[in-house]
């Protein structure tokens, strides 16, 4: 067995002389050892602060032995359902069953129940009535309390609660699990582990709380939902590290979810740590008969050099989970990396990415951030960027040269993700040129997401004349450098906002650019977004003004296919959501029509009339009867 990878199999504890392990990790991933994957990077965290860390990736939740293969652990279970929401990672918006699962071996689907970190929990309790469990990674952490669950379609307890476990460590989390484990180390029993930050626990009172901030109860919210869009928008200004308050959310009389403030940021010396511990960097050699690990396939030779965002994107959970204060990598922790990569017997010449969240940021956005922390009541970007705002590339830029000039690397590509709005406020143009003439293979794909101002306002979005100054900039940059390459747009259907005449109007500027998307996503609502709090409750929580809400699945489909109007499959969809819109002018024959009434339809008839192009076609054939009667 490689011992590069942490303990799966008592055998493995064996051979490492480990009698019994600190923590025993389940995961509802098969085992990656890559710092991509949270549970990778928790896992060697403790082991280098001089923890044992053993793996149980995705047991058996029908059989309570599966989460027995290594024994009791000497401090802890931790839990996670992996590197997505195990919801997200089964369903479709539509909540359709996805196919494949990319985080397991062969991409085979059903290895992990639905709403993994309760199932484990449960699991885990039926024989470990008193082991401290510690949950973490996205699923735990935009669940660590009441929110709403799209799948159910209701309103949920804290993950908390309904798991059993006794601390949330949310967020990135490498700080507060290393906090935590050496709390339990010291002997301090898990109930009274409440004073970490970037930890979520439970309690029978509030002795614990020092300057806490009251949320509405659950049965409050519960009874009306306008409550929630209230306790979730306190929620969202309370998620930064230095000005977040402890949040209190009370159940009854003697259960409250307290949430601590989150951890600080870290510094680059700590990131760059994280990323230098010794990860094998790839999946465990068990999974190779059955075809490996797919996931695997586009971070293996991709470059993380940043996290956090402060792009302030509404339908993104990015705000609670990595937070909005910028972390970075040094160019020697990135360079170091590189040079593993280039050697590899796989590698092909290509780096993949070299980004995080978003791409092209690599410092805070203001000089503020690191001490003060972020606003409260403003973004930094939206809906003009802050004057205190930043916009330097050249960090960057100068990272992308050292990585070109790196040996065996024919290309290095950007795919996490450019800014634009950040990029087109630049005064220099010397990280744009070198994006066009080194960085972009063939298409750059941008997230615009709309272009009605309307709905790109609920989304947190700059205005569309932010994107269209972008995409020409782009263009001349193209023609200047000699290159034809083309902008691919993120586009969303049926976001909060949108109605089906922002639904038409998004359909005609597609018509007009000459470009229909092979792909469209429809808005999703995820746990702890401000969009899906939208979604939920019909008002924006930063106003409390109703918000139109496409809700019914025939209107969100017609949405959808508005965008892809040229698909002949769609043509149904199109024609109703034109008649319902009242923009039957967009039916017919005219260049600026999107659909050609069917046959049968009056305006056919007069078209065959009255067309140059129907009598032109006439005449030919009249001429050709002609002759050949001759």
């Amino acid at each position: 067995m490689n011992r590069a990878f942490m303990p799966v199999s008592k055998r493995d504890m064996e051979e490492r002389n480990i009698e019994q392990l600190d923590f025993v990790y389940v995961i509802g991933d098969a085992y990656v050892d890559h710092p991509s994957f949270g549970y990778a990077v928790i896992g060697r965290i403790l082991e280098a602060n001089g923890y044992t860390v053993g793996i149980i990736p995705q047991p058996d939740w029908k059989d309570k032995k599966s989460i027995q293969v290594l024994g009791t652990p000497r401090l802890g279970f931790l839990v996670s359902a992996g590197n997505m929401d195990s919801m997200v990672n089964h369903y479709s918006v539509s909540k359709k069953r996805r196919r494949n699962d990319a985080y397991t071996p062969g991409g085979v689907m059903g290895k992990r129940p639905d709403h993994a970190t309760v199932v484990y929990c449960n699991l885990i309790r039926q024989t470990y009535k008193d082991i401290p469990i510690i949950i973490g990674g996205i699923e735990a952490s935009l669940r660590r309390l009441a929110h709403y669950d799209y799948w159910d379609n209701e309103l949920k307890r804290s993950i908390l609660l309904d798991s059993g476990a006794d601390i949330i460590s949310y967020g990135m989390g490498e700080r507060s699990i290393v906090e935590i484990a050496d709390a339990l180390q010291s002997g301090i029993a898990v109930k009274d582990i409440s004073f970490i930050e970037g930890t979520v626990y439970k309690a029978k009172d509030l002795g614990s709380v020092y300057e806490g901030v009251n949320l509405p109860p659950y049965e409050d919210l519960k009874k009306d939902k306008l409550n929630y869009a209230k306790s979730f928008y306190i929620q969202y200004n309370n998620t930064d590290p230095f000005s977040g308050k402890c949040l209190v959310e009370k159940y009854s009389k003697s259960c409250y979810v307290i949430q601590n403030p989150a951890s600080k940021p870290l510094s680059q010396s700590e990131m760059d740590r994280i990323y230098s511990l010794p990860y094998a960097r790839t999946y465990h050699p068990m999974y190779e008969e059955a075809g490996g690990i797919p996931a695997i396939a586009e971070v293996k030779f991709s470059l993380i050099s940043n996290r956090g965002c402060f792009g302030g994107c509404n339908f993104c959970a990015l705000t609670f989970h990595q937070g909005r204060i910028l972390q970075t990598r040094s160019h020697e922790s990135i360079l170091s990396e590189a040079n593993q990569m280039i050697w590899d017997k796989d590698f092909k010449g290509y780096i993949h990415d070299v980004g995080g969240p978003t791409a092209n940021f690599r410092s805070t956005s203001c000089e503020k951030q690191n001490t003060k922390g972020v606003c409260t009541n403003k973004q930094c970007l939206y809906p003009k960027p802050c004057k205190s705002l930043k916009i330097d590339h050249q960090d960057y830029t100068l990272l992308l040269r050292k990585l070109r000039e790196l040996p065996n690397v024919k290309k290095v590509f950007i795919r996490s993700g450019i800014r634009f709005d950040y990029l087109i406020n630049d005064p220099d143009d010397t990280f744009f040129e070198e994006l066009v003439e080194h960085h972009v293979s063939g298409q750059l794909k941008v997230a615009p997401e709309h272009i009605s101002d309307p709905v790109l306002q609920k989304m947190g979005k700059p205005e569309n004349d932010v994107y269209e100054k972008f995409t020409k900039k782009y263009k001349d940059l193209n023609q200047k450098l000699g290159k034809n390459q083309f902008l691919v747009p993120y586009l969303m259907s049926s976001h909060p906002g949108s109605t089906l005449k922002e639904a038409v109007e998004l359909a005609e500027y597609l018509r007009d650019l000459g470009y229909m998307p092979e792909q469209v996503q429809d808005f999703y609502p995820t746990p702890s977004t401000i969009s899906t709090c939208m979604y939920y409750t019909g008002v924006d929580p930063r106003t409390m003004e109703k918000v139109y809400v496409p809700m019914d699945p025939h209107e969100k489909a017609m949405q959808r296919a508005l965008i892809q109007y040229r698909n002949p499959k769609n043509y149904d969809l199109v024609l109703e959501a034109l008649r319902k819109a009242g923009r039957q002018d967009l039916i017919g024959f005219d260049k600026k029509c999107l659909i050609r009434p069917r046959r049968g339809d009056r305006r056919v008839q007069e078209f065959h009339k009255t067309s140059p192009e129907v009598k032109q076609k006439q005449k030919k054939k009249t001429i050709r009867n002609i002759h050949k009667k001759k």
